[in-house]
């Protein structure tokens, strides 16, 4: 499901008790408020409130938020404590019936809220900035292309051409040998004469682009690469990409082009 229809169904649900859990948790690493772990006192003080403003409501609320501060803890310190990025955003509420946590890579502000109703205001504002999208980075014979929703790389593919097929193919994974095995092989040398009509030489990329962008929920696409490289790309591209930049990030790591491309 995409973040865009996750947040549909958040919208619209509604709980017959005031039992539904909102947390926004700030747990940036290069925030100086996070320094040694401030997040667990941030997470901890904000639910200790949480519990005192309860504690004139009636016994099932009180037993639901007890319950749903316990599974919250143990999420974010025994599950994914090691994977914990700038925020997390969860939204639950005691019998189940919903559970949605978000691991992002985007700033976010604390804060902790017991309605009706998940209170979305903030989450709806951070995938407003960095919806689904997808970065590509195109150079001679391979095609980098990372998969992101709200700053977080969901995906990390490599597509590359086949100089004997004359298709591009994606990159197989890793086997379970480690090894790493591509479409082509090592000793293929790409003809030069595709240098010289490079928008062409792409051309055989638009159609799977426009199949990830379906199937992934892309709502934006970033281009980045060598000037020659990037706008040849983009020219093959159905539509304009937002954004075109000319830097060669094809060896950067996940998160440093998400910096330099989403974050600038």
């Amino acid at each position: 499901m995409t973040i865009n229809n996750e947040l549909k169904a958040l919208k619209e649900y509604t709980s017959s008790d005031r039992c539904v859990l909102s947390v926004y948790l700030n747990t940036n690493p290069g925030d100086p408020e996070q320094l040694n772990g401030g997040w667990k006192i941030h997470l901890k003080s904000g639910l200790k409130r949480l519990g005192e403003y309860l504690e004139a409501s009636d016994e099932k609320e009180i037993e639901s938020f007890q319950i749903l501060k316990k599974k919250i803890t143990d999420e974010l310190y025994e599950k994914n404590q090691t994977e914990l990025r700038k925020g997390v955003v969860i939204f639950a509420t005691a019998n189940d019936d919903l559970w949605s946590v978000h691991y992002v890579q985007v700033p976010v502000k604390t804060n902790f809220y017991w309605e009706n109703h998940p209170v979305t205001e903030q989450l709806e504002y951070m995938y407003k900035a960095y919806p689904e999208a997808g970065i590509i980075m195109p150079s001679f014979g391979e095609v980098r292309i990372l998969d992101t929703a709200m700053g977080f790389v969901r995906d990390d593919l490599t597509f590359k051409y086949d100089p004997i097929s004359e298709v591009w193919g994606e990159k197989k994974k890793i086997d379970a040998k480690g090894r790493r095995t591509v479409a082509g092989s090592k000793s293929e040398v790409l003809d030069p004469r595709y240098k010289v009509n490079t928008s062409s030489f792409f051309k055989g990329m638009s159609t799977t682009i426009e199949q990830l962008k379906k199937k992934r929920g892309w709502r934006e696409l970033h281009v980045a690469g060598e000037a020659e490289m990037a706008n040849a790309f983009a020219d093959s591209l159905r539509d304009l990409p937002s954004s075109c930049i000319y830097k060669n990030l094809n060896r950067s790591k996940p998160s440093e082009v998400v910096h330099q491309v989403l974050e600038k």
